[in-house]
C-alpha cells in the first residue's frame, strides 16, 4: 500500500470575501505541481459562499461534477432547462458531456459550504446530464452509503465514469473495512469532521489521504465522525 496525505493547513486557499475556497489539488489559482490531482480525480475543492452571493453563468465540458452539500442551501439553473435548489446533504451531479452552462448561488440565510468534485470522465461528448439525491444524515447513521456511481438507480447518483463516492457517519468510535478492485484503482479519503485513522495514519477534521496498490483498507473512526470516499480509476 502506497499512500499520500494532504493535511488541512496544507491545502491551497483562496478568499475574496464572498467566497472561500480550499483546494486539496491546483485549481484556479493556486498551482502546485506536486498536486494535479489524484489519478482521474482532478479536482476536490472546499468551499464556502456567503447568502446571495454565488457563481454566475458558465460552460462546462467533459468533466463529471459531484457537489455534496454539507451546509446551506444553493439553486442550480443549467442550460439544460433544470431548475433546482438544494440543500444540506443534498448531492448534485453534472455530467457536462458535449457541453453545457450553469449558475448556483447561495439562496438561504447562511453560508453554504459544498464540496466541488471534478472526476475526468470514461466517455467523451456524451449528452449532458443533470441529477440530484436527498441522504438525510438521521438515515445514514453508524454505516457507510454509495452517494454516487457509475451504475443507474434510484438510492444513488450515477456518472460516467467507473467510480464510486461514498459517506460515512458513526456517532461511536467504529472500525470500518472497504473493499474494491486494487486493478488500475485508488481510493480518497477525506474528514469532513471527527477523525479517522488508516494505513497508520491519524487524520483530523479537513485532512485526506489518497491511497493505491491496496484493495483493503481499514478505517478506525473516532465519535462523531463524518468522512467522504471517492474510489476512482488511476488512468483512462
Amino acid at each position: 500500500m502506497k499512500y499520500t496525505i494532504t493535511r488541512a493547513d496544507e491545502r491551497g486557499r483562496k478568499d475574496i470575501g464572498w467566497l472561500k475556497s480550499n483546494f486539496t489539488f491546483s485549481f484556479s489559482s493556486y498551482a502546485n505541481p506536486q498536486r494535479n490531482g489524484f489519478g482521474l480525480l482532478r479536482a476536490f475543492n472546499d468551499d464556502f459562499v456567503e447568502p446571495g452571493k454565488g457563481f454566475g453563468i458558465h460552460p462546462h465540458a467533459n468533466m463529471e461534477i459531484i457537489s455534496v452539500l454539507l451546509a446551506g442551501s444553493m439553486n442550480h439553473i443549467d442550460s439544460m432547462g433544470y431548475k433546482d435548489v438544494v440543500h444540506q446533504d443534498w448531492v448534485q451531479i453534472m455530467s457536462a458531456g458535449s457541453g453545457l452552462r450553469h449558475e448556483e448561488y447561495n439562496v438561504g440565510d447562511d453560508d453554504v459550504n459544498f464540496l466541488q468534485i471534478w472526476i475526468e470522465p470514461k466517455l467523451q461528448n456524451i449528452t449532458p446530464r443533470y441529477q440530484r439525491r436527498h441522504f438525510p444524515e438521521e438515515q445514514r447513521k453508524n454505516r457507510l452509503t454509495t452517494i454516487v456511481s457509475n451504475e443507474e438507480g434510484q438510492a444513488h447518483c450515477w456518472i460516467n465514469q467507473n467510480a464510486r463516492l461514498s459517506l460515512g457517519y458513526y456517532e461511536e468510535p467504529q472500525t470500518v473495512a472497504y473493499s474494491f478492485n486494487p486493478l488500475n484503482k485508488a481510493l480518497f479519503v477525506f474528514v469532513i469532521s471527527g477523525s479517522v485513522e488508516v494505513a497508520g495514519q491519524q487524520l483530523a477534521a479537513r485532512d485526506s489521504i489518497g491511497l493505491w496498490e491496496t484493495g483493503e483498507v481499514s478505517l478506525a473512526c473516532g465519535p462523531g465522525t463524518r468522512f467522504l470516499l471517492i474510489e476512482a480509476p488511476i488512468n483512462h
